[in-house]
């Protein structure tokens, strides 16, 4: 067996799904993000979300400002689908280069999901502008039943739901977002080039169970909900698998501490400060370092229609110790405290 590498490089990554919040939130997060990643398409949950090209373009210059000086890192814009967003509008965004793609949230399906689609029949004209000019469609893909147990949300969402949407527009190109099912897995794989799906870091690491390890844990809370075991052991063949119907999508969903140790606690996990160094775990855990650049790098990039990332990076083998709490300041210099993912373990892999 040969030795494991003491460094990797590989073409700068992007994260093709990643919350960075507003105000002052945002100025804590989104260097992060950008200290990983070259671009990154930002979801548009906002309160009140972002539906408007204005609205767009008004939050892209939040996210520039929010960045430290010489930042090459460019934020993608998404459109918050509503019942009754006008098609024009995202066709004028996407042609003019505001709109990368476009979000469908179930209504009240995740954070600042209120104003979500409630029935997809009403978005008919959406899909089918969406289809004619190629703009991607991005799904949160649960439904929202209170019936639907919310471990099966997913799998009942594909065949309620996905599978009749690509019957009646073949020629949409869809990214079913973080995934955590087996179901979704093998239903990605079983389709065409115009089916993708997202996987995060913290979907590959944990399962289920995380969520009650010694206590009710609400840092490995997040929407949609990890699965048992099987599903993780699925989507980490999924991740190596060189299909290029997979690729990186952290997910990262920033909230502060008191938001998340509270009654009803937030949603989301914080794995951007270490998002790479956790999918080189898990990548080298299966044997598969040699398959993480085209994962992180390639096929995002290749399924937007986009050229990968001239600039390089490199992982060093330096074992480093993921703090129990970040705190990052705003701009006014106030301290955001935030649990990231991986707290309190030692990765083996280094950022350089």
């Amino acid at each position: 067996m040969s030795a494991p590498p003491a460094q990797l490089s590989l073409r700068r990554p992007d994260d093709w799904h990643v919350h960075l919040r507003d105000g002052a939130l945002l100025q804590a997060v989104a260097p992060v993000t950008a200290a990983q990643f070259g671009r990154a398409i930002v979801m548009p949950n906002l309160s009140p979300p972002i539906t408007t090209v204005a609205a767009a373009q008004a939050y892209r210059q939040r996210i520039l400002a929010a960045l430290p000086d010489g930042s090459g890192f460019t934020p993608l814009l998404t459109a918050y689908l509503t019942d009754t967003i006008d098609p024009a509008e995202l066709e004028g965004g996407f042609a003019e280069g505001v709109f990368t793609a476009c979000k469908l949230y179930p209504a009240n399906a995740t954070t600042n999901s209120a104003a979500g689609v409630s029935d997809l029949a009403k978005l008919t004209a959406v899909f089918e502008t969406l289809e004619r000019i190629g703009m991607p469609l991005l799904i949160h893909g649960e439904v929202t039943d209170t019936e639907i147990d919310i471990f099966d949300r997913e799998a009942v969402f594909i065949e309620r739901h996905l599978q009749p949407l690509l019957l009646r527009h073949p020629g949409l190109k869809v990214v079913f977002e973080h995934i955590t099912t087996a179901e979704a897995a093998a239903f990605v794989a079983g389709s065409g080039p115009n089916l993708a799906a997202t996987i995060t870091p913290h979907h590959l690491h944990i399962n289920r169970n995380a969520l009650f390890r010694g206590g009710l844990r609400p840092d490995f809370y997040c929407l949609p909900v990890a699965k048992r075991e099987h599903h993780r052991l699925a989507l980490r063949a999924a991740a190596i698998s060189g299909d290029p119907s997979f690729f990186l999508g952290t997910d990262s969903a920033p909230h502060p501490r008191h938001a998340k140790e509270a009654a009803c606690g937030c949603a989301g996990i914080f794995n951007a400060p270490y998002a790479i160094e956790s999918y080189a775990l898990a990548f080298e855990q299966e044997g598969a370092l040699d398959r993480l650049e085209a994962f992180a790098s390639e096929f995002g990039p290749r399924f937007y229609g986009l050229s990968p990332n001239e600039e390089r990076i490199t992982l060093v083998r330096e074992a480093q110790l993921v703090p129990a709490r970040l705190h990052r300041n705003d701009a006014a210099g106030e301290a955001v405290e935030l649990v990231p993912f991986h707290a309190g373990e030692l990765l083996p892999w280094r950022l350089a």
